[in-house]
């Protein structure tokens, strides 16, 4: 079944075409470093993007970090994701895992990934792999020391711009002099600090040499995309954004660009920005070498897109973010079981469940709950095989566990029917209930179809078998163990029946 667009991927879809209309066949200007205005155009269009060159990164954070990637990539746990664009599921043809805090998860693309915890104080996670443990490790160091430069590269704007000097450090080596904490005061402080608390890393991978197809870039002619113009989705208002760039080059690579040139070179991997549709300010494509990092402060990932615009060497690449986490962690998913089971009493002797209430708001929160869980958690998990065991099992006494509490409010959702069906119950009162909970149910049967239906599609079919999307939960008509049909087309039919009886 397609999924209908929202409002918001309609806008932003009608935006893309008025832009291409008004092109026609011309292209957007693009500036490179071999062009004389790259910096001032930097400095004045795009003065909330750093880079920090290689050679301003510690060496041996340099080899800490390539080597936990290649040791990832080596164990195999970076993954296509199987995303959902427009109503349609798409591979992406990055190759991803998401490492955080314990309990996070990120989305994007109407996906959520779960994080491998690295190991923060406190926690105990069991890796697969001795050498996983050791890159996780890395890879909360290298969050450690970007959160540190994050804040340094705020404090160095803010300093420009509090003393009004042009010339903004967009470019800095390993011999830029650094300004000290003094550019903030208290609260401007720790409210910087909270924008650069980094709680995940995204990584990336791409070999372009393996790919078949990659989209051209429309608006400038850029060249070849491995990752399309977006805004970074799911992150804390105003939040910064640490990447670290890790390209294998040969010593060909190393050399600067060609000056004969026109464009950037399609050899060398390139972060393109633009301010969102804007067709007068020219783009930057930025040319990333091997241990690079940049960062997007403030509100740069808002107000402007980025792309990645492949080269030839295979590329990593860790992405450090604050992701927005207020709906997003497994102790806030816990904590909305709690309060949708409330309202549940269960039978000492025979098991069987009872509500304590039926007030018509208690029983719509608990079915919006029971949602929750099932869609962006249980079928989310399990749509991305078992992936993660690769890693670690540290999901998946939290999965049984919400499996368990959800399967309760399947008991709850039931008894709910059973007093909308009881005979003598005043007509008021049965409307309300029915009106309370018919709009979950309804919502839970779509869903439940969508999802049976994208685990069973032909891309799903073509992937490996630790990542073939699983339907779960899944039960069939007649599973003794289940108060209700996993299909609700008829209990949904009977319910508006019973409303429309009632209007009559």
């Amino acid at each position: 079944m397609k999924r209908t667009q929202t409002a918001e991927e309609r806008e932003r879809e009608a935006k893309k075409l008025r832009l291409l209309e008004e092109l026609e066949d011309t292209w957007l200007p693009y500036l490179t470093p071999k062009d004389d205005e790259f910096y001032q155009q930097w400095q004045l269009k795009y003065p909330k993007l750093v880079l920090r060159e290689a050679g301003s990164v510690p060496e041996g954070l340099h080899k800490e970090v390539q080597a936990a990637f290649l040791a990832l990539h080596k164990h195999g746990v970076l993954f296509r994701d199987l995303v959902r664009v427009q109503g349609k599921d798409v591979l992406t043809p990055v190759s991803r895992i998401l490492i955080g805090n314990p309990g996070c998860t990120y989305k994007y693309l109407n996906t959520r990934l779960f994080a491998v915890p690295w190991p923060m104080k406190g926690s105990n996670t069991r890796y697969s792999e001795a050498e996983i443990a050791a890159a996780c490790q890395t890879f909360l160091k290298l969050n450690d020391y970007l959160q540190v430069e994050t804040i340094q590269a705020w404090e160095e704007l803010v300093a420009k711009d509090k003393a009004s000097i042009d010339a903004v450090p967009l470019c800095i080596g390993p011999d830029f002099p650094r300004v000290g904490m003094g550019s903030f005061d208290g609260q401007d402080e720790v409210d910087i600090k909270n924008r650069s608390a980094y709680n995940v890393t995204l990584l990336n991978f791409m070999d372009p040499q393996k790919m078949p197809y990659l989209k051209e870039e429309p608006y400038f002619g850029m060249g070849k995309m491995a990752v399309s113009w977006h805004h970074d989705e799911n992150l804390v208002e105003r939040s910064a954004v640490a990447v670290y760039s890790y390209s294998f080059e040969g010593p060909e690579e190393e050399n600067e660009e060609d000056p004969q040139l026109e464009g950037r070179d399609p050899d060398v991997w390139h972060v393109g920005f633009k301010i969102s549709w804007d067709i007068e300010t020219p783009g930057l494509a930025i040319p990333l070498h091997q241990g690079d990092c940049y960062f997007m402060l403030d509100d740069l990932n808002a107000t402007h897109q980025h792309c990645v615009l492949a080269g030839l060497p295979p590329r990593f690449s860790s992405t450090h973010r604050v992701a927005e986490c207020s709906t997003g962690t497994l102790d806030y998913i816990l904590q909305r079981c709690q309060v949708a089971l409330q309202n549940v009493r269960e039978e000492a002797d025979s098991g069987d469940v009872s509500l304590k209430s039926l007030e018509p708001a208690v029983l719509k929160q608990g079915e919006e709950i029971h949602n929750e869980v099932e869609f962006e958690w249980l079928r989310q998990f399990w749509f991305q095989g078992s992936r993660y065991r690769k890693c670690t099992d540290w999901w998946c006494q939290p999965m049984t566990q919400l499996e368990e509490l959800w399967k309760k409010m399947e008991s709850a959702t039931n008894a709910v029917l059973r007093e909308v069906r009881r005979e003598g119950v005043p007509v008021e009162q049965r409307n309300e209930t029915l009106t309370a909970i018919l709009a979950s149910l309804t919502t839970r049967q779509n869903l439940r179809r969508e999802w049976y239906a994208r685990c069973q599609s032909r891309i799903a079919r073509t992937l490996p078998a630790d990542q073939k999307p699983e339907c779960r939960p899944y039960w069939e008509k007649d599973d003794p163990s289940m108060p209700l049909p996993f299909d609700l087309t008829d209990i949904v039919s009977e319910l508006r029946g019973l409303l429309l009886e009632a209007k009559a």
